[in-house]
């Protein structure tokens, strides 16, 4: 059967392949092609910024920001929309046009930074050339795939950072010059395998700029107790991870009788002090985001999606979805706002005041806020309890989740956790075991929620620490068993960011990715340790000896 497409950079591509005939994430085959160009004009715009920088004249942040963006659209489930995403190739090429004229000698630059054109039936066709197959050598695709994906994650990240005024351009320069060098065929394997650590470098840096940004504006997290019952009013579901968008439609919505509702990764949110002023910030609904067809239909208001993890919605609750930024469906509202400046809510907010009360799913409380800085605080009680015996070991069990029932070997591995272990988790992977009531250990939990899949970073920080303060030479000496769930790009720079820190004898699951080709993937096992998950049974034996 001939290939409608190919894409296998989410975790659930099909019979962990790839995708040929339309995506697991229901990614239509034109829908990737004009992805696969995106990416593609977003490297060749990156080739010429790179050149600029190296004839020492600024790149503005427009640029990065159009970058960023660009590839923040093409992540899983982030942009299903094809008008949109030609129209962000058309602005590329312009802009790449505008930028090539700056340019005091174009030599050297790669096919890629010359191509234009401004009609869709020549993206069509350059589309079906510039693909994830258009690299014949097995390894070499491998790694620029890899790359690639990792670079997504660094994107979104830096996306969240830019929406607060923060920006890195050497992060951004790093960025575009990587995805330049995706396209230099005169880079061997082992090139491309330092480009690979020097990724996870700066996703390092990407991250602590992200870090930086949700701090400085809305304070460090605390441990909090989040509702996840509903209220009587009407309200609006706000999901994805943007905390700038939420902060703007809690403001645009006090004194309106709607109140606002967390769902999947924006669950965090609730635990910076700056939200917690607002009273009509009432919880958060539902679950991991692939639960969103159930939970959507039963929450009766207006849904808010401000970043990847949008599913293609049920005809009876599209009217309802809204999306913002990265974010594109046919057929839903999309609320345009740039950097800076007030993204208009209103036409949300008066759609809510039209809605029934979301229906109630479960009643009471769930714990987290346990990032950085809130566990520094209690370092004196988790060393004391480490010493003690009280606790054996953390078990790092950040990542994603998903609806592939093999994920329910998380669940499991959690409940068989013996009861002196304690759980470290950021991202969507935690809906898996936040909800077990596994109970603490003198008053530490037994789940520590840092966050969102961005705040990883809390963890890593939170493994240095425990270096420090027990005096050990390697991180990889602590008592700390790493077992990730992945699923699309983000993880992938967590990962990366993980390795360029030091970090070995990862698990991944609930598979290894499909884009490691055979040798790539043995380069990883040798020299970093990594490793798939088995069976609970088996893997307990192997972290535990039981």
């Amino acid at each position: 059967m001939e290939n409608k497409m190919f894409c296998y950079q989410c975790q659930e591509t099909a019979g962990c392949t790839g995708c040929t005939q339309v995506g697991v994430c229901g990614k239509k085959p034109e829908v990737a092609a004009m992805q696969d160009l995106l990416v593609s004009v977003t490297k060749g715009l990156s080739a010429v910024t790179t050149k600029l920088r190296a004839e020492g004249k600024p790149v503005s942040q427009h640029v990065n920001h159009l970058v960023t963006l660009n590839l923040f659209a093409t992540i899983t489930n982030a942009n299903f929309d094809y008008d949109a995403l030609v129209a962000r190739v058309r602005e590329t090429l312009a802009e790449k046009a505008l930028l090539l004229a700056q340019l005091e000698d174009a030599a050297g630059l790669p096919e890629a930074a010359l191509w234009t054109s401004d009609d869709e039936a020549e993206f069509i066709a350059r589309a079906a050339e510039v693909g994830v197959l258009s690299t014949e050598n097995e390894d070499v695709r491998s790694l620029r795939e890899l790359i690639t994906y990792g670079l997504k994650g660094l994107a979104a990240y830096s996306k969240h950072a830019n929406a607060l005024m923060q920006d890195d351009e050497a992060v951004d320069a790093f960025l575009q010059e990587a995805l330049a060098k995706t396209l230099d065929d005169s880079l061997t394997a082992d090139d491309l395998v330092a480009l690979t650590l020097e990724t996870g470098k700066f996703g390092v840096q990407g991250m602590a700029l992200l870090d930086k940004a949700n701090t400085e504006a809305y304070g460090n997290p605390e441990v909090t107790s989040v509702n996840i019952g509903v209220g009587k009013n009407p309200g609006i579901l706000i999901s994805g991870h943007d905390l700038r968008d939420l902060e703007m439609l809690l403001e645009q919505t006090q004194g309106t009788g709607v109140d606002v509702y967390t769902h999947s990764e924006m669950l965090p949110a609730h635990y910076y002090p700056a939200f917690k002023k607002y009273p009509n910030f009432i919880g958060n609904y539902g679950n991991a985001w692939w639960k969103q067809k159930e939970e959507f239909e039963a929450f009766n208001g207006p849904i808010l999606m401000t970043t990847n993890c949008i599913v293609p919605p049920k005809a009876s609750y599209a009217d309802r979805i809204y999306t913002t930024g990265a974010v594109g469906y046919p057929g839903c509202k999309h609320i345009d706002g740039v950097y800076g400046e007030r993204k208009d809510f209103s036409e949300i907010i008066e759609h809510a005041k039209r809605c029934a009360p979301p229906t109630e799913l479960e009643q009471g409380e769930i714990v987290g806020g346990f990032a950085h800085e809130q566990v520094f605080a209690l370092a004196d009680k988790v060393v004391d309890a480490v010493k003690s015996g009280a606790i054996k070991k953390f078990v790092v069990m950040a990542g994603c989740d998903g609806r592939h029932k093999t994920r329910e070997y998380y669940a499991d591995f959690a409940k068989a956790l013996p009861e002196d272990t304690v759980i470290l988790t950021a991202g969507c992977a935690k809906y898996k075991y936040n909800k077990l009531g596994l109970g603490d250990i003198g008053g530490i939990p037994r789940v520590l929620d840092a966050g969102q899949c961005n705040d990883s970073y809390s963890l890593a920080l939170i493994a240095l620490k425990l270096q420090e303060v027990f005096g050990l030479a390697d991180v990889n000496d602590l008592p700390i068993v790493y077992n990730i769930s992945w699923y699309e790009q983000k993880a992938v720079i967590v990962l990366l960011a993980l390795l360029y820190l030091g970090v070995k004898n990862i698990h991944l699951g609930p598979t290894l990715p499909a884009f490691l080709s055979p040798n790539v993937a043995k380069i990883l096992i040798d020299t970093f340790g990594i490793a798939g998950i088995t069976t609970v049974e088996d893997d307990m034996k192997l972290f535990f000896g039981e």
